[in-house]
C-alpha cells in the first residue's frame, strides 16, 4: 500500500516540502508497512488542461508535457491515499496545484481511476488565517469530483485539513499547532485507508 504526497509549491524544499514531510512521517509512525513518496511539481513541466477532449478516448493528454509520466503513477492499484500540499496564494491554492488538479480530468474519464482513494489536504499560508480553509476546501471539491474519500484534521485546531503557518525568518518552526494538523492529516489518510483496504 502506497500513500503519494504532491507538493504543489513552486519552491521545491521550502515549507511546503517541509509541512509535507511531517505529514508522511505521520503516515510512517501509524504504519511502517505503507510506502510513501512525494511528486515535486515544482520539477515537472505541468500545464493547465486545454479542454480538448483527448483524454476521452484514452488514458493519455494530448499535451507532450511530463503530466503524462504521472498517470500511472496516479492510477497504480497500490496507491490508497493521496495527500497534496499547496501554499496559499491570494487566499486560494497555487497556479501549478490548479493546473495538477485539472489535469486529473483523464483519471476520471478513463475508469474514475482516483474513485475510493483517501485524500487529504495541506495548505501553507503567511498568517494564521490567510485563505488555509478555503484553499483546502477547493482542493477538496477537486478530489470530490473523483469521488475519492476526504478526511479532515478531526482536531480543534483545523476541522477541514492540515493549516500551517510559515513565518518568513523561521518558517514552520514555529507553528506548533499547525506542526500537529499535518501530523493528524497524515494519521487520518493513513487509518482510513488501512480501514478501507483491509475490508475489501
Amino acid at each position: 500500500m502506497k500513500i503519494i504526497g504532491i507538493n504543489c509549491s513552486p519552491r521545491k524544499g521550502q515549507t511546503t516540502q517541509k509541512s509535507l514531510e511531517v505529514c508522511l512521517k505521520a503516515v510512517h509512525n501509524e504504519s511502517g508497512d505503507i510506502e510513501t513518496d512525494i511528486i515535486e511539481i515544482a520539477d515537472l513541466d505541468v500545464r493547465g488542461c486545454l479542454g480538448c477532449g483527448y483524454c476521452k478516448k484514452q488514458l493519455k493528454c494530448k499535451q507532450e508535457d511530463d503530466f503524462n509520466s504521472l498517470i500511472p503513477v496516479l492510477s497504480d492499484e497500490e496507491v490508497a491515499g493521496i495527500i497534496i500540499a499547496t501554499p496559499v496564494y491570494l487566499g486560494t491554492m497555487t497556479s501549478q496545484c490548479k493546473a495538477f488538479l485539472d489535469r486529473t480530468i483523464v483519471l476520471a474519464r478513463n475508469g474514475s481511476l482516483l474513485r475510493n482513494k483517501v485524500g487529504g489536504v495541506l495548505a501553507v499560508g503567511g498568517v494564521r488565517n490567510g485563505g488555509q480553509e478555503l484553499t483546502i476546501q477547493v482542493v477538496q471539491a477537486a478530489m470530490f469530483c473523483h469521488d475519492m474519500v476526504c478526511v479532515g484534521g478531526g482536531t480543534k485546531a483545523a476541522h477541514f485539513g492540515a493549516a500551517l503557518v510559515s513565518n518568513e525568518q523561521k518558517g514552520i518552526e514555529c507553528d506548533e499547532i499547525g506542526i500537529e494538523t499535518a501530523r493528524d492529516i497524515g494519521r487520518r489518510v493513513t487509518g482510513l485507508a488501512m480501514l478501507l483496504n483491509h475490508s475489501q
